[in-house]
């Protein structure tokens, strides 16, 4: 897993207690989010930080102007997007990917509060059917922006291109498919760059996907691993044929190399690239955390800046 050098935490916490000052919040949390909280970080990449915040003043939740629900600051290799404590319970009881992911993080550049507690009950109880369909988006999501070879409508709409024929497109619709005509002035063609970091994002997306799924169907619902290269050795093997642990994982040192921009093509498949879109809600679907223990949860971070 990836670690970060002294200087890049010093900087963080610059960052962070100008964030406080200018927004008079208080951060008992910030982690690393994005390819250093799961291991394809390479030396030029950006540092992504996720953080928890609470206003200085707690009257100012009674008021009818709030506190922001969220910050987000750019400061060049340094990006930060931070949620307020209430914003942060309420993704958490939705089981949403990077409210959990940000109290899994093995990268904390702030821990006035110790999320370890709150992790653990969260990894016991969140919603797989939420997550295996977050999951499912993102997979599908960037092989039809990223990968496939499309058509783009005048209203920027894009029809993955199915099959080419003389004088027409058969292009991909929500529905099914459309037959487009080459002489349609609506329509352009383009192919975007299929680079590793795409493919490697719709490779993890897919995997956590059908991972889950697989292990739900089996009464365990194990969430995936969030380093990446952990998944692969410890957890994958269960689930996908070693070609496709290998691809995987050749994707994951090009993108540490710092290879990411290179074009490879399709390197996931349109079939895998797509996980089914129902699964049954009977064996997938649970209640998600428990809004009183969050709550608890809450009133600890609190107490912490307290």
């Amino acid at each position: 897993m990836s670690a970060v050098p002294a200087h890049v935490r010093e900087t963080v916490d610059d960052h962070l207690t100008a964030i406080e000052r200018e927004h008079a919040v208080a951060v008992p949390l910030a982690v690393a989010c994005g390819s250093h909280a799961w291991g394809g970080a390479n030396p030029d990449s950006d540092y992504d930080v996720g953080f928890v915040f609470v206003s200085t003043d707690l009257r100012r939740y009674a008021h009818l102007e709030r506190p922001p629900e969220t910050i987000v600051v750019d400061r060049g290799a340094f990006e930060y997007q931070g949620w307020d404590v209430r914003t942060f319970a309420r993704l958490l009881a939705d089981s949403n990917e990077g409210a959990i992911d940000l109290v899994r993080s093995p990268i904390r550049y702030r821990r006035t509060y110790e999320p370890d507690d709150l992790a653990a009950y969260v990894e016991r109880t969140y919603n797989p059917i939420d997550l295996y369909h977050t999951w499912r988006g993102i997979a599908t999501s960037n092989y039809r922006k990223y990968i496939s070879h499309h058509l783009v409508r005048s209203d920027d709409e894009l029809f993955p291109i199915r099959e080419t024929r003389d004088e027409t497109y058969v292009v991909e619709t929500d529905d099914g498919t459309m037959t487009v005509s080459a002489d349609d002035e609506r329509f352009r063609e383009t192919q975007t760059k299929p680079t590793v970091k795409r493919n490697l994002t719709i490779h993890r997306a897919a995997m956590s996907a059908y991972y889950l799924k697989a292990t739900g169907e089996r009464g365990t619902h194990e969430l995936p691993a969030l380093s990446f290269e952990r998944f692969l050795r410890e957890q994958a093997p269960a689930v996908f044929d070693a070609e496709r642990i290998d691809r995987a994982r050749e994707l994951l040192e090009r993108k540490r190399a710092g290879e990411g921009d290179a074009t490879i093509g399709d390197a996931v498949g349109r079939a895998f690239a797509h996980p089914p879109k129902r699964i049954d809600p009977d064996v997938h679907a649970r209640d998600g955390p428990d809004p009183a223990r969050l709550d608890s949860f809450v009133d600890e971070l609190i107490a912490t800046i307290q």
